[in-house]
């Protein structure tokens, strides 16, 4: 499938009234995989909601349990500590493979399965890691994929994110909304966009920003990144254009003066080519 192809299915799956958050992910998995059947995926999620043995009919604490000692337990399932950048592990089809993942395929993985078997299970975005919530009764109760589906107290979460991101964090309530499935996928995407930086795979960075550039075209980092990526895969004419569309619709950027001069500097390089 060409590039195109692929961005214009993701644009599809992002812009449907409901979102397949499943069909999301493995989209997003097509940056590693172009060739990725998702069907075959999905229906491996299905195969998972048919054996884990919670009915549609069931609910509650029990339900919850039980799915969690299914995935975690007998699927074993598990957050990849030791090979935490390994761009497969931000891929649900290999994760369904390997059993294999970060914070948030884990999730996206629990919440997908708990949809096909009824338990709604939300997404909780909070700061440097990713877990999952289910309201039983008036409780909503706090998963943590990564760390084998476990119930997390408040505590605990707090000690989470103190680790993930290198200071202490007072959680407040709002901190476990339950975060919208585009945000996921913004979420799933910028982190993609880290490993690949870090590997210097700028083909694959640049197919990660086309594609946040399609849920929000309106955040600047997008548009300075988009040229960032181009100059380094030696796209200068592109590149410039970009940043000069970012330095002209935000002037006022903090960064906009160091840019410039990155501008001035790739227009120089230009001109010593002509």
């Amino acid at each position: 499938m060409s590039l195109d192809g692929a961005l214009r299915d993701f644009r599809d799956l992002l812009r449907a009234p409901e979102i397949d958050l499943g069909g999301a992910a493995l989209a997003v998995a097509r940056i590693e995989h172009p060739e990725l059947s998702i069907e075959s995926s999905l229906a491996a999620l299905d195969d998972l909601a048919a054996r884990s043995g919670v009915t549609k009919t069931g609910g509650g604490r029990p339900a919850l349990d039980r799915l969690r000692e299914f995935l975690f337990g007998e699927e074993g399932f598990r957050g990849n500590a030791d090979d935490y950048y390994d761009p497969c592990n931000s891929c649900l089809n290999d994760v369904l493979e390997r059993r294999l993942g970060i914070p948030i395929t884990l999730s996206v993985l629990a919440m997908e399965v708990g949809r096909r078997v009824g338990l709604e299970i939300v997404g909780i975005g909070l700061p440097g890691h990713f877990c999952v919530g289910s309201r039983v009764g008036d409780e909503l109760l706090v998963l943590d994929p990564f760390g084998g589906g476990r119930v997390l107290e408040r505590a605990e979460a707090e000690a989470i994110v103190a680790r993930a991101v290198g200071r202490a964090v007072k959680l407040t309530d709002a901190h476990f909304a339950p975060t919208p499935k585009p945000q996921i996928v913004v979420r799933m995407l910028r982190n993609l966009e880290t490993i690949y930086a870090r590997r210097e795979d700028w083909a694959k960075a640049l197919a990660v920003i086309d594609r946040l550039l399609v849920i929000d075209s309106g955040v600047p980092a997008h548009l300075r990144d988009r040229g960032t990526v181009l100059v380094k895969l030696g796209d200068l004419h592109h590149g410039a254009s970009e940043w000069e569309r970012y330095l002209t619709q935000y002037p006022q950027a903090r960064d906009a003066a160091a840019f410039k001069e990155e501008l001035r500097r790739v227009r120089q390089t230009l001109a010593e080519r002509n």
